[in-house]
């Protein structure tokens, strides 16, 4: 059997055989039952709750609306096959695992995969460099110190590279560069008081003094640097929340407190490489999924969480009983559950209806030919729909895309994320939430396409598009779209309404991007590090004697903790940054 098939009773048959193998989870198990725990949602947080709460003895089952996985899910396409393929693999986004991960490596690690003494985390394999389009630029550069250095800076791409770069630099008046490298040192030797207590207050545009300054300065430092970085919006991001990821970057990009490479992705659909064979694991040590299930209310008695009741595909309304209960949906859903007796016990819940969303989807584009725009992560900044992309093939080595999907003439797979959805495109002049599916499509096709020159432009060519897969949470309708899987936005002052795992209600918690994290970014290492503390709040609660999961922390460079030092006691004197003199 060619392993792209193999199923999940395979999966668990495998795990099983490699229980000798015994990867450590890290924790001591509970020897006792401790309580039934449903967990809502399946994604990135529900299934690392289920994860920590299992190995610890607890009686876990998931209930899940759609598919497992959440956001980061593969999504079989419906586009044809033929000769026994599988279908073309779809997905809501293109994966991104930096260096400063390290929560979700871990969980990868205690994840068994045939063949891998790393279980998981042996499928992730590194991006050595970066791609960027800008001001009519297209510059290559290495994402680290890694290894592949010197495969990443070759004759081809370096000179070029270094030209584009000074030709950019050069637009940007030496003064604003000098203002916007103090305002970065500003930041990083900031203390976590000021951080919380002052640039969380403060958008990214307004911290690096954006208004009035050049063009250049807000096209590059401003609005290109954070939608690269984050995907977000400059105007409302919490600058806290952007310079965090620039810290953590620049750790990152010089290999300290690296969980392996700078950049990495999985060399295998993440279903396959990933997702599966953890439902599988879990499957076998006891977890219980109903998926097709939307809970759509919960129940008090006496102070605590009584039951949930939940539709199932058929439209039926069931009970769900359990002695604790774990809220794992993004939060435009959970706060949909949050009623008048459950606002009377928990009323700081209701500041969660502060918290914002935006769009951040993926389409792919299908290419008979395998022409990759370079190893790694590619952002086209100028685009008017902010537009990022990844070359997938070249990260598949167990896979063949010919042989093993569709109708055997796809040879790449160019997945796209779409940040901005509210600006108007450059050929329909209409944004993306008012344009088809179709338009999306075309459109986003041509943005690429402009943003390639030189040597680049030949490699997106018509005759090579096989066909393209949107994502289906994007679903148009009486003239426009609607989104069911948005994103959530860290907008300056959301930490005020963030909650943390724990509720006032003594057997109700919070799992998902949105509850307070160390990282604090809605991503794949947010929920999985909200699944931890969720875990661990119920573990306390139920005065357990298992030992806690482990959560890790964002890592900060030391070289600075000196002057962070001392700009703690300026902030607690009331005194501003020492640097902050503009």
């Amino acid at each position: 059997m060619n392993d792209a098939t193999l199923s999940r009773r395979t999966f668990i048959g495998a795990a099983v055989a490699l229980g000798a193998t015994s990867i450590r989870s890290g924790s001591a198990r509970a020897t006792t039952t401790s309580g039934r725990v449903a967990v809502l949602g399946g994604g990135m947080a529900g299934l690392t709750v289920a994860h920590e709460l299992i190995e610890r003895g607890f009686e876990v089952t998931v209930y899940e609306r759609k598919a497992l996985g959440g956001k980061a899910r593969s999504i079989p396409t419906d586009l044809p096959t033929a000769g026994g393929r599988q279908p073309l693999p779809g997905e809501h986004g293109f994966r991104f695992f930096p260096g400063f991960y390290h929560n979700v490596p871990d969980t990868m690690r205690r994840i068994p995969f045939p063949g891998n003494r790393n279980g998981v985390w042996d499928n992730l394999v590194n991006a050595p460099s970066g791609f960027v389009s800008v001001a009519g630029e297209n510059l290559v550069a290495p994402f680290g110190l890694t290894p592949e250095l010197p495969s990443v800076l070759t004759p081809q791409n370096i000179v070029p590279t270094v030209l584009g770069g000074i030709r950019l630099g050069l637009q940007v008046p030496p003064l604003e560069v000098a203002e916007f490298g103090l305002h970065m040192m500003v930041f990083l030797t900031s203390c976590d008081e000021r951080r919380y207590g002052q640039w969380e207050y403060v958008s990214w545009l307004d911290y690096i003094r954006a208004p009035g300054k050049s063009e250049a300065y807000r096209r590059f430092l401003s609005r290109a640097l954070t939608r690269a970085l984050v995907a977000a919006k400059e105007q409302v991001a919490s600058a806290r929340t952007i310079g965090n990821m620039a810290d953590a970057f620049v750790a990152t990009a010089l290999l300290q407190g690296n969980d392996g490479a700078p950049d990495r992705v999985l060399d295998r659909p993440t279903n396959e490489a990933w997702i599966d064979p953890w439902v599988a694991h879990l499957d076998r040590l006891g977890v219980r999924f109903e998926t097709g299930v939307t809970v759509e209310s919960l129940q008090v008695n006496g102070g605590r969480i009584a039951s949930a009741a939940a539709r199932d595909s058929n439209g039926a309304i069931r009970r769900v009983d359990a002695d604790w209960f774990v809220c794992a949906m993004p939060v435009e859903r959970a706060r949909r559950l949050w009623n008048r007796e459950i606002l009377e016990l928990a009323p700081t819940l209701e500041q969660m209806n502060g918290l914002v969303t935006d769009w951040m989807n993926g389409i792919q584009y299908y290419l008979t030919t395998n022409t990759p725009i370079t190893p790694g992560h590619q952002a086209f900044a100028d685009s008017p729909w902010a537009l990022s992309a990844l070359n997938q093939a070249q990260f598949w080595p167990q896979r063949d895309l010919a042989r093993d999907y569709g109708d055997g003439t796809v040879r790449d797979i160019l997945s796209v994320d779409i940040s901005d959805w509210n600006t108007p495109g450059i050929l329909y002049g209409r944004p993306a939430t008012d344009c088809t599916r179709d338009e999306i499509a075309t459109e986003v096709w041509a943005q690429l396409k402009a943003g390639l020159y030189g040597d680049y432009q030949p490699l997106l060519r018509d005759e090579t598009l096989h066909s393209w897969f949107l994502d289906p949470a994007i679903q148009w309708s009486a003239g426009t779209n609607t989104n069911d899987e948005p994103l959530l936005i860290n907008t300056a002052g959301s930490w005020d309404l963030r909650p943390t795992a724990r509720t006032d209600i003594p057997n109700l918690f919070l799992a998902g991007d949105y509850v307070r994290t160390n990282i604090d970014l809605a991503s794949m290492e947010g929920a999985n590090e909200s699944g931890r503390t969720a875990a661990n709040a119920l573990l306390d609660a139920a005065d357990s004697p298992a030992d806690r999961a482990r959560v890790f922390d964002l890592y900060r460079l030391p070289q600075f903790n000196p002057a962070k030092q001392i700009d703690r006691q300026r902030f607690a004197s009331g005194l501003p940054h020492l640097l902050d003199t503009f």
